[in-house]
C-alpha cells in the first residue's frame, strides 16, 4: 500500500482501516511527518509538532477514541497549550499559550493527532497567505516540486491557505481554519478542497485569536463533504467560555451517500454576475445550476439589493474592530516590546516592528474610522448597511417573504477567479485583492449564516474551479446535503501530485 494510497483517502475509510488493523496509528503518523517533508517547500506549516512526542501519545491510546490518532492540523491564530501560537507575526512570535482553543481541545479529546500549526496571512488579515513571518505559502496545483521556481507558482488563498495546502497535499486529513471575511472558503476553493464556514455560534470561538469578534467564525477544511460533517459533528455546539455559542444541543448532520435535492430550492444571486467573474467560472455556475434543476431542485433567480455596498461595509467595520482588537498589543503585557525610549516612544516601535505593512494599514484605517467625528459617517453607517444586507439574505431563506420565498440554499461563485500566479498577485497589494476576492464571500459573515466551498472543475490552465453555497442559520444540515449532492454530480478529481 503506497502512502498515497492512504494519505489522500476520506478520513471515514482510514477510520475503518484503523479499527480493523490494516495499518497502525504509528504507521500513519509515520508517513505523514515523510509527506510534511517532502511538501516542505509549499510552506504550509509555520511550526510541526515533535515526531516523538505524537509517537508517544499514540503507543499510549488504547483506539477507542473517534479519532483513533488521526493526523490534522490547525491554523496558527489558535491557541494549543505548550506549543507556539504566532499569528505568523513578529508581535507574537514568542507567544506559547497555557490552554488550547476549545476547538483543537475537541479534536485531542477524540484522539485526533495534531501534527502542526499551519501558516496564514499576519493575523489572518489577507487573502494570499503570503503576508507571514516565515513567506508566503505556495498552492500544490502546477507546482514544480523537483526543479521549484522561486517566482513561477499559484497563490494558496487566504488567510487559511495553510490549511488548505495540507489538506490538498496529504500532509493532513483535515485542518482548522478561521473565516473572517471568506478566509476558509477562498484558499479551499484556489487548492481544491472542501471548506465550511459554519453558522456564527456553532462552533466556539474560545481560544481563536480575535481580529474581528463579530464575523470570525472558526471552520474545517477537508478533502470531501463526508469528512466534513464527520468533523462538524464533533466540534459543534455550546461551549460555557464563550458566550456567542448557540444555547442547547447542536442538532447532528447525517449524511446519506447519494442524498437527494428534490425537496430544494435554489436561489441564484442576480448581483453576483459581476463583470470581473472568469467566463469559466459563469460557465461552471450555470452547469451546476442546470444540475440541480435536472435532478428535481427547483432553481430561481432571487435578489440581494445590497450586494454592490457590501464590500465596502465590510472594509469600515473590519478595519474598526481590527483597530479595537490590536489595541491590547501594546508592547508592555502582550506581545513584542521594543528596546529603550520613553513608553510611549516603546508604543510606537513595538508596534511598527511588530505588525507588518498590511496590518498597520488597517489598524490605521479602523481608528481613522472610529474617530468622535468620524464614527457616524463611517461606522454607524456600515452597520446600518450590514442590518440591510443581513434582511436581504434572512428574505430570501424566509418561507413567507412572497415572490422567491422557500429558497434553501444560495448558490454563488466562491470568486472572481482561479488561483492566481504570485507574480501577478503581487503587483497589487494585500489589502487591495482582499477587496477583489472577498466581493461574494464576505457578506456570509456578516449575516452569520453558513457557507461552503466545493471543487466541481478543472480549468483550461488545470486549476480548480470551486462553487459556494449558502444557508440560513442553523440549516448545516441543508447545505451539506447540497454540497455532497454537487461533489457527487461533479467531475472533479484530487490530483497525484509529483512529490
Amino acid at each position: 500500500m503506497s502512502s498515497t494510497d492512504v494519505l489522500m483517502k476520506p478520513l471515514v475509510s482510514v477510520l475503518q482501516m484503523l479499527r480493523n488493523r490494516v495499518i497502525s496509528t504509528e504507521e500513519l503518523l509515520h508517513r505523514t511527518y515523510t509527506r510534511i517533508n517532502e511538501t516542505k517547500s509549499l510552506n504550509a506549516f509555520v511550526s510541526v509538532v515533535e515526531k516523538n512526542d505524537n509517537l508517544e501519545f499514540c503507543i499510549k491510546d488504547d483506539r477507542s477514541s473517534i479519532l483513533k490518532g488521526i493526523p490534522f492540523a490547525v491554523k496558527d491564530n489558535f491557541s494549543t497549550r505548550n506549543i507556539s501560537t504566532t499569528c505568523a507575526s513578529n508581535m507574537l512570535r514568542n507567544y506559547v499559550p497555557t490552554y488550547s482553543a476549545t476547538v483543537v481541545k475537541k479534536l485531542t479529546d477524540a484522539g485526533g493527532t495534531l501534527m502542526g500549526k499551519t501558516n496564514l496571512d499576519e493575523f489572518a488579515m489577507g487573502v494570499g497567505t503570503v503576508d507571514s513571518i516565515i513567506g508566503p505559502t505556495r498552492n500544490p496545483w502546477q507546482y514544480d516540486f523537483q526543479h521549484p521556481n522561486p517566482d513561477d507558482w499559484y497563490i494558496a488563498g487566504g488567510s487559511s491557505g495553510g490549511s488548505a495546502v495540507a489538506v490538498a497535499t496529504g500532509a493532513s486529513y483535515f485542518a482548522l481554519g478561521s473565516d473572517t471575511g471568506g478566509s476558509i472558503r477562498l484558499p479551499a476553493s484556489f487548492c481544491g478542497v472542501v471548506g465550511l464556514k459554519p453558522t456564527y455560534g456553532s462552533l466556539s470561538r474560545h481560544g481563536l485569536i480575535s481580529l474581528v469578534n463579530s464575523m470570525d467564525v472558526p471552520g474545517i477544511l477537508a478533502r470531501c463533504v463526508d469528512d466534513v460533517v464527520f468533523i462538524y459533528n464533533i466540534l459543534s455546539g455550546n461551549d460555557p467560555r464563550d458566550s456567542t455559542t448557540v444555547q442547547g444541543k447542536v442538532e447532528k448532520v447525517v449524511m446519506e451517500e447519494n442524498p437527494s435535492v428534490k425537496d430544494l430550492v435554489v436561489g441564484i444571486p442576480k448581483q453576483y454576475y459581476g463583470p470581473d467573474v472568469s467566463p469559466e467560472i459563469i460557465d461552471c455556475w450555470k452547469w451546476a445550476a442546470d444540475t440541480f434543476s435536472n435532478n428535481g431542485a427547483k432553481v430561481v433567480e432571487v435578489s440581494l439589493p445590497h450586494t454592490q455596498y457590501s464590500i465596502v461595509c465590510y472594509h469600515v467595520l473590519c478595519c474598526g474592530e481590527v483597530a479595537s482588537n490590536m489595541a491590547r498589543y501594546d508592547g508592555l503585557q502582550y506581545g513584542h516590546r521594543s528596546d529603550g525610549g520613553f513608553t510611549e516612544e516603546m508604543y510606537a516601535k513595538s508596534r511598527n516592528e511588530g505588525f507588518n505593512e498590511s496590518v498597520r494599514g488597517r489598524i490605521t484605517a479602523g481608528n481613522y474610522f472610529l474617530l468622535r467625528r468620524n464614527y457616524r459617517k463611517y461606522y454607524e453607517k456600515a452597520q446600518k448597511v450590514r442590518r440591510l444586507i443581513q434582511t436581504d439574505i434572512k428574505k430570501v431563506f424566509d418561507k413567507g417573504s412572497g415572490k422567491n420565498s422557500g429558497v434553501d440554499v444560495l448558490l454563488a461563485p466562491v470568486t472572481v477567479s482561479t488561483a492566481p500566479q504570485y507574480k501577478t498577485f503581487a503587483q497589487k497589494t494585500n489589502s487591495y485583492r482582499t477587496v477583489e476576492h472577498d466581493i461574494y464571500t464576505q457578506s456570509a459573515n456578516m449575516a452569520g449564516v453558513p457557507a461552503i466551498s466545493v471543487p466541481v472543475r478543472l480549468s483550461q490552465a488545470k486549476l480548480p474551479i470551486s462553487l459556494q453555497l449558502l444557508a440560513s442559520n442553523f440549516n448545516e444540515g441543508t447545505l451539506l446535503r447540497a454540497a455532497k449532492f454537487l461533489e457527487n454530480a461533479s467531475s472533479f478529481q484530487h490530483p497525484k501530485f509529483d512529490f
